[in-house]
């Protein structure tokens, strides 16, 4: 009987910071519906740790399931435009975008991931999914392959022993493409530094003085006129119906309007959207035109009223 080997501790962790995580769905969003990839720019720091600080795209012409290879090219001309710029990090790995049907890697990528692991062994390939991904949860994952003679060798060909981070738990879809057995998964951690997470939190985060933004005129009467043409149209409607329900019978008015809009309950919300709109409207002009209104101007006004009171409570 054959004896398992003890197999070197494997449980990575690829650190992602928050520019390369947002650039790569940027780019992924942007190439929808078709793949997308790019190089990772970063550094192994030791045998359980890489670290991901930035990505860049790379040319390619994808279709919906798989990309080509790397072009050699454009990566050479670009890392040394990136040594140029003061950035001394090397290529950890690729990553490349599944949008719509999850993360794992197609043979296609298997064997983009063969080249890189070729070049360097610890490289990671990074899938991301745009199509899935929703703010605050990500879909991401990180995959390296399986030495195919460990597999023949009848060994084990990883083990996790550390309590540090999580691993995702694997879809019915990538374990059908070959996860753990041709490819395993790394757990993907995110990086941030300083202000980053106070910076991210307040990006899109509304803020007291955006009611008293005032938008642009022409825009806003506009809409209030296409509001009030609709409302129009809609009491015209709504007043053909009172004249169809006095005419026809109680089986008829049954089905009648069965499916299609009802103008009554439209003319009422419409309404009190045109009126809270306005409203608001007005209500922002005044108050804009109190705050333009200089201090010193408002002082003389008080003063001059002030002289005025005198003069009569003389006379």
């Amino acid at each position: 009987m054959q004896q398992d080997g003890n197999v070197v501790d494997n449980s990575e962790t690829v650190y992602i910071s928050s520019l390369a995580l947002l650039k790569m769905l940027r780019h992924g969003r942007a190439g929808v519906p078709m793949e997308v990839m790019g190089l990772m720019l970063g550094e192994f720091v030791d045998d359980y740790t890489v670290r991901v600080v930035d990505v860049f795209a790379m040319p390619q012409s994808g279709t919906g399931v798989s990309v080509e290879a790397v072009d050699p090219v454009f990566q050479t001309k670009m890392m040394d435009m990136l040594r140029q710029t003061g950035r001394p990090e090397t290529v950890v790995g690729w990553y490349h975008s599944h949008p719509g049907f999850g993360c794992w890697l197609s043979s296609v990528d298997i064997n983009t991931q063969q080249s890189f692991e070729q070049l360097t062994p610890r490289a990671v390939a990074v899938v991301i999914d745009p199509i899935q991904s929703v703010k605050g949860k990500v879909v991401i994952d990180a995959f390296r392959l399986i030495n195919p003679q460990t597999l023949m060798l009848g060994q084990e060909p990883r083990q996790t022993t550390s309590n540090v981070g999580h691993l995702n738990k694997p879809s019915i879809q990538a374990l059908i493409h070959g996860l753990n057995r041709h490819y395993y998964s790394i757990a993907v951690g995110y990086l941030k530094v300083g202000g980053e997470e106070a910076m991210l939190m307040n990006l899109h985060k509304s803020v007291w003085t955006e009611a008293l933004e005032m938008p642009d005129f022409k825009s806003e009467g506009d809409r209030t006129l296409e509001k009030l043409n609709k409302l129009v149209s809609l009491a015209e409607g709504y007043e053909k119906r009172v004249k169809e329900e006095t005419e026809l019978t109680k089986d008829q008015l049954r089905t009648r309007y069965v499916g299609k809009v009802d103008p009554k309950k439209h003319i009422e919300t419409l309404g009190q959207d045109l009126l809270e709109d306005n409203i608001v409207s007005v209500s922002r002009q005044m108050i804009d035109k109190e705050a333009a209104v200089p201090s010193a101007c408002r002082i003389e006004a008080v003063d001059d009223d002030a002289d005025t009171m005198a003069v009569d409570q003389t006379a």
